[in-house]
Parts: structure tokens; sequence; C-alpha cells
């Protein structure tokens, strides 16, 4: 999330085009927040801070992703003090940053809409003004 309260969804081609969110796998020996903030710096090249894990998702063959396969997400909440980003050009295509409640009128991916909506669940009411 921004200072300005926003979050920032990215459109990517291995999910069917639609907009999801920043993430990669956890290297061998590696915790998972390191995991995150690293795939983050990677994929948008954000400095980010964990805030903490907000939801544990398991998808089984996700229909939207281009491969079939099993995963686990482990989906924190990140702050940054910058809302500059430098797409890698392999993963992500596009970005925007919005408010939470905007996010959900985007063409999210079911796992991330899951995310959004579990992010304004606990953090709406701290970042409406």
């Amino acid at each position: 999330m921004s200072e300005k309260g926003e979050v920032l969804i990215v459109r990517s081609h291995k999910w069917g085009n639609k907009y999801t969110v920043p993430g990669g796998h956890i290297e061998l020996g590696e915790r998972a927040e390191d995991a995150i903030t690293r795939e983050v710096k990677e994929e948008t090249g954000l400095d980010t801070e964990p805030v903490g894990l907000l939801i544990v998702q398991e998808a089984i063959y996700p229909k939207d992703f281009h491969k079939h396969e099993h995963y686990i997400f482990m989906d924190y909440v990140l702050k940054t003090k910058s809302s500059k980003v430098q797409l890698d050009g392999r993963e992500l295509q596009d970005y925007v940053w919005v408010k939470p409640e905007e996010a959900l009128k985007l063409d999210l991916e079911e796992y991330t809409r899951n995310f959004v909506l579990k992010y304004l669940n606990k953090y709406g009411e701290n970042q409406r003004s």
C-alpha cells in the first residue's frame, strides 16, 4: 500500500491478462517475508516493507492461470514510500495504483479479488477519509 492508501494492482499475461498482485516463489531457505519483498522488487522496482500476512489461499488448478498447477498463496500487505513502478517487462504488462474499493471494479483474477476483499474487511475503516 502506498502512503496515499492506494494498492498496486498489476496485469499479467500469466493470469489471462487479468489484474493480480506482484508475487512469486519462495527460494529454498528464504523466509516468506523476504521472498515477497524480493519478488516485488524484481517485478516492480519498489522497495517495500511487510505489514503482515493477510490471507492464505489454496489454488488447485486456477482457471485463469496459464499452467495447470497447485499453489498455496501467502498474501502479504506491504507498504512503500514510493509509487514509481518500473515493470520488469517479463511477468507484468501493466499496473495501476487505486483505492482498494476501486480495485474491485477491475477485472481481477479470483484470488486477488479475495485478497482485496479481506484487505477491505481488515483495513477498510482506516483507509476511508
